[in-house]
This record gives C-alpha cells, sequence and structure tokens, in this order.
C-alpha cells in the first residue's frame, strides 16, 4: 500500500511540473514577447528540479551488469531525440537533443565530457569544435596558392556538422537488482552522440564517430530544462531528461560487460547480422531472468 502511495504522489508531482512546461502566458500575452513569461508567484510555486535519485547502499546491490545500447533516430519512437533539425522558424523553446548538449557544453553548464564511456580521460572542447567542422580548400584556390596570389574567400569550404547530421545515440547504464525493493532498476550512467566523420560527409563511405560522452548525473539539470515535443498533447511537453530516465526510446543491446575486455557483441558474431541482433535480445533476457528467477523456488 505503500508502494502505491508513493508511486501515486510522485505520478501527481510529475504531472503538476510537466503543466508548467507548457508556454507560458501564451493565452494572455498581448505581444508576442509576453509568451514564455511567468508571474513571480508561478516561479516560486513551479519548484522545477529533476526528480532525485534515491540513494542506493552498495550492499543493497544483489546482482548488477552494465550495458551499452544503440538508439537509432531512423527509428519513429526515437524522433522526439532527433527533431527539429532546422530551427531557422521554430522557436527557441524547441531544439533537439544534439544542439541541447553542443549549446550547454559550449556555454559551460555542461563540464563532464570525456573521449569514452569509461570516463577516464575529459574531452575539451577545441577537440569537440575540431570534430564538428571542416576548413578546406577548392582546386582553383590551391591553384592561387602555388602561384604565389593570396587566396580568395569563394575558394575556402567550409562544413559545419548539424543535427541533422546525428545518426545514432550510445548511451552506457547499470541494470541492478535492489534487494531492500526486491526489484530491478536501471540507472542511465552516459550519452553519446554519434555523428558522421566531418573528412567523409561528403563521400560514398562515411565514418562514424563517437563525438563525445557525457556523464549523465551531471547532466540532468540541462536536460531537465530542455523540452521535447509531446505529440500526444503539445500543452504538456516532456523534458529530455525524462524521456531518457524513463526509457522512452528503442534501443539495441551492442555491448555488455564481459571477461573479454568488454568486447562487443560484433566482434564474436561476425558478418551476420540477424545473430547480432539475437545475441542482443539473449543478452537483455538474461537481465531481465534473474528477476523472473529470484521469485521462482
Amino acid at each position: 500500500m505503500m508502494k502505491v502511495r508513493n508511486f501515486l504522489i510522485a505520478i501527481v508531482s510529475i504531472a503538476g511540473s510537466l503543466s508548467s512546461f507548457a508556454q507560458s502566458n501564451l493565452l494572455n500575452a498581448k505581444t508576442p514577447d509576453q509568451i514564455g513569461l511567468k508571474t513571480a508567484a508561478q516561479l516560486i510555486s513551479d519548484n522545477d528540479k529533476p526528480l532525485a535519485y534515491g540513494y542506493v547502499d552498495d550492499r543493497d546491490i544483489l546482482m548488477g551488469k552494465t550495458t551499452w545500447e544503440i538508439i537509432d533516430l531512423n527509428e519513429k519512437i526515437n524522433f522526439p531525440l532527433y527533431f527539429p533539425v532546422d530551427t531557422a522558424n521554430i522557436g527557441p523553446d524547441r531544439r533537439s537533443l544534439y544542439d541541447v548538449l553542443t549549446k550547454a557544453i559550449k556555454k559551460g553548464k555542461i563540464t563532464e565530457v570525456y573521449t569514452d564511456s569509461y570516463f577516464n580521460t575529459k574531452k575539451p572542447m577545441k577537440d569537440i569544435e575540431a570534430s564538428l567542422s571542416r576548413i578546406d580548400t577548392t582546386d582553383a584556390g590551391r591553384e592561387q596558392i602555388n602561384s604565389g596570389t593570396a587566396l580568395s574567400a569563394e575558394y575556402i569550404l567550409r562544413t559545419d556538422m548539424t543535427a541533422q547530421d546525428v545518426t545514432q545515440y550510445k548511451i552506457k547504464g547499470y541494470w541492478y537488482f535492489d534487494k531492500r525493493q526486491s526489484e530491478l532498476k536501471y540507472r542511465l550512467l552516459g550519452l553519446c552522440p554519434v555523428t558522421p566523420d566531418v573528412y567523409t560527409m561528403n563521400s560514398d563511405e562515411k565514418d562514424y564517430i563517437e563525438l563525445f560522452w557525457i556523464f549523465f548525473p551531471a547532466a540532468r539539470e540541462v536536460l531537465h530544462e530542455a523540452k521535447a515535443f509531446n505529440d500526444k498533447n503539445s500543452a504538456l511537453p516532456i523534458s529530455f531528461d525524462q524521456i531518457l530516465n524513463s526509457r522512452r526510446f528503442n534501443a539495441v543491446i551492442y555491448k555488455e560487460e564481459n571477461l573479454y575486455g568488454d568486447r562487443e557483441i560484433k566482434e564474436y558474431m561476425k558478418d551476420n547480422a540477424q545473430n547480432q541482433l539475437l545475441e542482443s535480445e539473449r543478452v537483455k533476457e538474461k537481465i531481465r531472468n534473474f528477476e523472473q528467477d529470484m521469485w521462482n523456488y
């Protein structure tokens, strides 16, 4: 009964906070610049913070397994993480997850940015920017340089990575069985946009790279403030923090922690995409079955 009551309280509090995410003052605005402005009473009552994680003692974790997954942005269920890609004719309150992450990193709001999913080496902004743009010279420009004349600006080509170029997200998470609550739970740890290598964008065969890894718990404040479009009800947008924490997306496991240096599934299931998907499902079922086996005697 206590669990049911706590669950209902959580639902009501989330619903109440969601109502404040809509375009405030939309129906009362006299001019467009009044849209989004909140009264002092609204700001006080909002208490707009991400739902805090509860403390989990190491002794309460009966089983744990780290997994890495791929979120394919071509799947319709994952579109809230991808769109909008063109922000020229849309309000500033609607941005893609990629835009939210990159702008927050540039502004210093997200600082826990790393080169890999083990969070060993931080990735500075200059290295990230080097992966986002490429400056090249056309053949005519090279001829100018070789002839000793000044290079004309028209012969300089700049290629920039945009939200439209993001094809996937990789996530790292931890499945664990909480013996105190007798429940299998999931905690998201890392998030990584996957983009084409800027130097192969215009070629037929693109190389894809992990742009950067963000330690997710340190980015929750930013992701909670940013809202994704709710196709069911635009008056109640949902934050990226809620989408990711509630796993409102489809993903495929491509790696689990293992004895062999955390090798990926494709390393031991080679040249067979169907077997790789079946192995991914086997890993998923292995984790699920642990909770089921706890109730079998």
